[in-house]
């Protein structure tokens, strides 16, 4: 079973969905199948279809949440140190066409949100920059062709 890093923040964002989808989503849909029952003839019944097919969806939902977080390899980024960047490093770095700065925390696959700064270790440019350190280039193919940045700061926030 592959272990699935993430940093505490983002595990404890799954728990508060999954506890949302538990105590709030599936006593709502059960309330709304029972609802619907009470409609009639359920072969023509379309409150009650959609009221199933939302209910399983969320049995989906929970069940991927429950797996995600029983193979969370939770890392506490403001334990970790050193000029190199890894998971849960925030690295700022400069588009060398553009002058551009833009900095990233790298963060478990799920966290990944790229208007709040945050990419997936799996992304292109984080596996080009593992490993690195400050004052690095490193190139990352992109739709629009190779893309060099380089490395200016590595944190641990």
């Amino acid at each position: 079973m592959e272990k699935v890093p993430m940093t505490a923040p983002g595990y404890r964002a799954l728990d508060d969905q999954l506890k949302q989808l538990k105590s709030v989503e599936r006593p709502a849909v059960i309330s709304a199948i029972s609802e619907a029952r009470e409609h009639g003839d359920l072969s023509e019944n379309a409150e009650y279809h959609a009221a199933k097919e939302r209910q399983g969806w969320i049995e989906g939902q929970i069940a991927e949440i429950e797996d995600r977080m029983s193979r969370a390899q939770v890392i506490d980024v403001s334990k970790l140190s050193g000029d190199q960047v890894k998971f849960g490093a925030t690295v700022t770095v400069v588009d060398e066409d553009t002058e551009e700065e833009a900095r990233y925390q790298i963060v478990g696959e799920h966290e990944a949100d790229v208007k709040q700064g945050r990419i997936s270790i799996t992304s292109p440019l984080s596996r080009a920059m593992i490993s690195k350190e400050v004052g690095d280039v490193v190139e990352v193919n992109t739709p629009g062709g190779v893309k060099a940045y380089e490395i200016l700061k590595v944190e641990w926030i």
